[in-house]
């Protein structure tokens, strides 16, 4: 994904000057440059983690600016993270592939930039996806180990002056350490010029690869076959259909096993869309449907002319998931950027900027005779769990610190269960501190889940910042659950185990860090909490 449409020129420009004149922590940027000896500097520079508004369990880049993840791959026993990067700044710009690597989706390790931007030719290393060719239908092994193929999209200016954009390759025979460029590239071009963000996988039942690729503009996703991935045939096109409020981008198809049963599989196409999503600016939506082997076919009756959201909140774009994770596993797995285009390239955040969010697994999952996709953090995650207090049941009524039960900070993780009773509002105040707080709780009014930021902490970045996100709940006895994992500069809500997730950046003060229960309109009830605070992986 790139943020190119049709006011690129006006991006371009824009984003030109914010690596001049914008600044996180109100210090001038300096001027980016293209430098070949600093491609990797990010391997040796001094920093904490502690910085101001620093994710403590959330991947980000030591220094600089980062967005879509891209090439998501398990390979010889490690989970390969690889991501849009600018090697130089901390804004958009000099589009490279950079690098991590974990051994449990939790703790990471910075590797040295994979694929960087091709000076000679101008070439931006736009988003894509990685495989393993187990049988070396490329070409590209030496014999000693299955190749590593990065599948990305090629940003490059042609001779006329125009700028334009088409599929290409790299291969690794090193683990994904050093890529080499296919010669032949691009492998695949398009009579559009914004046609990117490939995304291939192994199709079994035709033993061959298959690509899906976003036709921006167009609001549609074209397929295409390959015996080798140097060589592609056309097969089909989706779309438009579902959202087309913002250009298309970051596709990845794949199958699920609906209620785990093997013998029902339904295949999920997701789409990102940016502007026009559910929370404004950038966001993702499903198709649920049937993959013949040539087209993707959606299944009306599951979406009912409905768009299916991805996440209700603002910051959860570009995810793709990971491909070869071991049959024994056969979890489905993705991160997502969580940013938003709308004001990526402002939050306040030095001398990083952006996060990814949590991994989490996808499942398809019937719930009152429908099809839904469900989103959860992955188990991974418990290790990270340190202090550990419990609540039983009692009344909300007002509102309730919970400090003096031990209950606050500002990297944790909370399992609540609410009864809203009699009230109209019933929630939790997060990273509350002196004239600002994070809201997460039920709108009885409306049947919601909803996170406000409306007074989450510093927002004079973007004027569209401070909002309230809400997403679609159902009562399951009563109650409602809430799974919510607070990081120094993020809060993310899987409701229901993950029938809806809010995935939202926020800003606070380091000093806010207070837990308190509330209820608006009436009281209501707490069934249980679980407080975990939670470890850095960075120490």
């Amino acid at each position: 994904m790139t943020p190119l449409n049709n006011g690129w020129i006006i991006r371009l420009l824009f984003i030109s000057i914010l690596m001049l004149h914008v600044s996180c922590d109100r210090e001038a940027e300096v001027e980016v440059t293209y430098d070949e000896n600093l491609i990797n500097q990010h391997m040796d520079a001094e920093v904490t983690f502690q910085e101001r508004y620093r994710p403590q369990y959330h991947y980000t880049p030591r220094i600089n600016w980062m967005n879509d993840p891209n090439g998501l791959v398990y390979y010889e026993g490690k989970y390969h993270l690889f991501h849009q990067y600018n090697p130089f700044g901390n804004t958009w710009g000099y589009m490279s592939w950079n690098h991590a690597v974990s051994e449990d989706l939790v703790h990471w390790e910075h590797r040295p930039v994979a694929i960087p931007y091709g000076k000679e030719e101008e070439e931006g290393i736009f988003s894509g996806g990685a495989l393993v060719d187990h049988n070396n239908t490329s070409g590209f092994g030496d014999g000693t180990r299955a190749p590593l193929i990065a599948v990305y999209t090629s940003h490059y200016t042609r001779p006329d002056g125009s700028t334009w954009q088409a599929q290409s390759l790299a291969y690794s025979i090193d683990g994904g350490e050093t890529f080499t460029k296919y010669e032949g590239n691009p492998v695949l071009e398009y009579e559009d010029p914004d046609f990117r963000d490939p995304n291939v996988m192994w199709d079994e039942k035709t033993e061959q690869w298959v690509m899906v690729v976003a036709l921006p503009q167009q609001h549609k996703v074209q397929f295409y076959a390959s015996d080798n991935l140097k060589e592609w045939e056309f097969l089909s096109d989706f779309g438009p259909a579902g959202a087309v409020g913002g250009i298309w981008e970051c596709p990845d198809l794949f199958p699920l096993a609906v209620d785990g049963d093997p013998n029902n599989i339904r295949w999920v196409l997701h789409v990102d869309m940016n502007p026009g999503a559910i929370a404004g600016g950038s966001g993702s939506q499903y198709f649920i449907g049937e993959w013949t082997g040539t087209e993707f076919i959606a299944d009306e009756t599951i979406s009912d002319g409905e768009v299916i959201w991805g996440d209700y909140g603002t910051d959860f774009y570009a995810a793709i998931t990971w491909t070869d994770i071991p049959e024994e596993d056969g979890r489905r797995m993705w991160v997502g950027w969580m940013n938003n285009w709308n004001y990526a390239n402002e939050i306040p955040t030095h001398p990083w900027r952006s996060a990814m969010s949590i991994p989490r697994s996808i499942h398809l999952i019937t719930i009152d005779d429908e099809i839904k996709v469900i989103q959860r953090p992955v188990e991974e995650l418990q290790v990270l769990r340190d202090s550990h207090v419990s609540l039983n049941n009692s009344e909300i009524s007002g509102a309730r610190s919970l400090a003096g039960e031990g209950i606050s900070g500002k990297a944790y993780e909370i399992l609540v269960e609410l009864d809203p009773g009699d009230s109209e509002t019933v929630g939790l105040k997060l990273r509350a501190g002196d004239d600002e707080e994070t809201l997460v709780g039920y709108d009885a009014v409306n049947g919601t889940v909803f996170v406000d930021r409306t007074h989450s902490g510093q927002d004079d970045f973007n004027d569209g910042f401070a909002q309230r996100n809400d997403a679609p709940a159902r009562l399951i006895d009563g109650k409602v659950k809430l799974h919510i994992f607070v990081d120094w500069s993020s809060v993310e809500v899987f409701v229901n185990d993950g029938e809806a997730v809010i995935t939202n950046r926020i800003f606070p003060d380091p000093e806010s860090s207070d837990v308190i229960l509330f209820s608006e309109g009436g009281n209501a009830g707490l069934a249980g909490l679980d407080f975990w605070s939670l470890k850095s992986i960075w120490n």
